[in-house]
C-alpha cells in the first residue's frame, strides 16, 4: 500500500480565494429596512465576510440584490460566501448571474471556477480559468488554479506548464502562496517520476514557508521513493512535530524505519498511526495499517536470523 501517493493528492491547494470586496466599515451594523440602500447592504455583507459570519454576509448581499437586481459584485461576493459554506450549487448560480450582468468580471469567473472545482467538474473549472487568462493574461491565480485542475485530471505535464506560467509572475505572489505553487509543481513532478526535480521544488517551498507540514510530508515521500529512508524519516518527523496527530506521517515514518531495519521504532510508529486513524474515524486506514504491522512482525524473525548468520 503506497500511502505516500494516496495522500499527496489530498494536499494540493485547490485555489486562491480572493474576494472582490471593500474594506470593512467601522462600527457597521444592521440598518433598518426603511433606510437601507443597495450600497448599505453590500457593505454589510462585506463586514460579515470579514467577521467570518457567512450567513450574515449572504443576508447583506441578498438585501443589496433585492434593491438593485443588476448588482454584479453583490452576486460575486455572495457566491464567495456560499463557497465558504460549501454550497457549491448556489455559488455557481450566483457567479453565473454576476457574469451575465458583467461579462468581464474576472472575480466571478475565479469564484465560479473554484465552485466547479469543488464539485469535481474540473473541465468547467479549467474553462473558467481560460476565460480569465484571455482577459487578464498576467493573473497568476488563473494559471495556478488551472494547473491544480489539470493535476486532478491526471494531466501532470500540462499542470507543470501552468505552474511555470504562474511562477513567471512571481513578483506579485506572496511567499506563502509561492510556496504552495512550488509544492504543487513538486507534486506534479513526483507523479511524473521526476524525483530529483520534485525534491528541488519541495526544498524551494520549505525555504519560503518552513512551517508547512504538507511540504515536509511530500518531500518525505519523494525521499522514500528514491530509497533515501534516513531523510524520509527526518521529514516525517518534522511533520509530526508540526502536526502531532498526523497518522499518515507516523505510518510513513514507520515504513521508513522498517526499511532501515529499526523494527521497534517501526512498530511503535505504526501502532501510533493506528491510534490516530481510529481517533479520526479512518477505519479502512486503520485496518490496512494493522495488516502492515503483522507483515513487519512476521519479517522480524527472518531478519534476525540473517543478521546472526552474517
Amino acid at each position: 500500500m503506497n500511502r505516500c501517493h494516496r495522500f499527496i493528492g489530498a494536499w494540493i491547494i485547490a485555489v486562491i480565494l480572493s474576494c472582490c470586496v471593500l474594506a470593512p466599515v467601522a462600527n457597521a451594523g444592521f440598518i433598518s429596512t426603511k433606510q437601507i440602500t443597495a450600497s448599505d447592504g453590500f457593505k454589510l455583507g462585506v463586514e460579515k465576510m470579514w467577521q467570518g459570519d457567512y450567513q450574515g454576509a449572504i443576508a447583506g448581499f441578498t438585501q443589496a440584490i433585492q434593491i438593485q437586481s443588476n448588482f454584479a459584485n453583490a452576486y460575486s461576493n455572495r457566491c464567495l460566501a456560499y463557497l465558504q459554506l460549501q454550497d457549491y450549487q448556489n455559488a455557481v448560480s450566483d457567479c453565473t448571474q454576476a457574469i451575465k450582468i458583467s461579462p468581464k468580471n474576472t472575480q466571478a469567473y475565479l469564484n465560479r471556477g473554484l465552485a466547479y472545482f469543488r464539485q469535481g467538474n474540473y473541465q468547467a473549472a479549467i474553462a473558467d480559468n481560460d476565460r480569465i487568462i484571455a482577459m487578464e493574461p498576467q493573473d497568476f491565480r488563473a494559471y495556478y488554479n488551472r494547473g491544480v485542475a489539470n493535476a486532478y485530471l491526471g494531466n501532470h505535464q500540462q499542470a507543470t506548464k501552468d505552474y511555470n506560467l504562474a511562477l513567471s509572475h512571481n513578483q506579485k505572489i506572496p511567499n506563502n502562496l509561492l510556496a504552495d505553487i512550488y509544492n504543487d509543481r513538486g507534486l506534479a513532478y513526483l507523479e511524473l517520476a521526476d524525483l530529483e526535480t520534485a525534491i528541488l521544488d519541495f526544498n524551494r517551498a520549505i525555504n519560503l514557508d518552513e512551517n508547512n507540514y504538507r511540504v515536509y510530508f511530500n518531500r518525505g515521500c519523494a525521499h522514500a521513493q528514491t530509497g533515501n529512508y534516513s531523510d524520509a524519516v527526518r521529514d516525517f518527523s518534522q511533520v509530526v512535530q508540526l502536526n502531532p496527530q498526523n497518522g499518515d506521517a507516523y505510518l510513513n515514518r514507520g515504513i521508513a524505519y522498517h526499511n532501515l531495519g529499526y523494527e521497534q521504532a517501526a512498530i511503535s510508529d505504526l501502532h501510533q498511526a493506528v491510534a490516530y486513524f481510529e481517533l479520526q474515524g479512518e477505519k479502512v486506514s486503520s485496518a490496512k495499517t494493522l495488516n502492515i504491522i503483522k507483515s513487519v512482525q512476521q519479517q522480524i524473525p527472518y531478519r534476525t536470523a540473517i543478521a546472526m548468520a552474517s
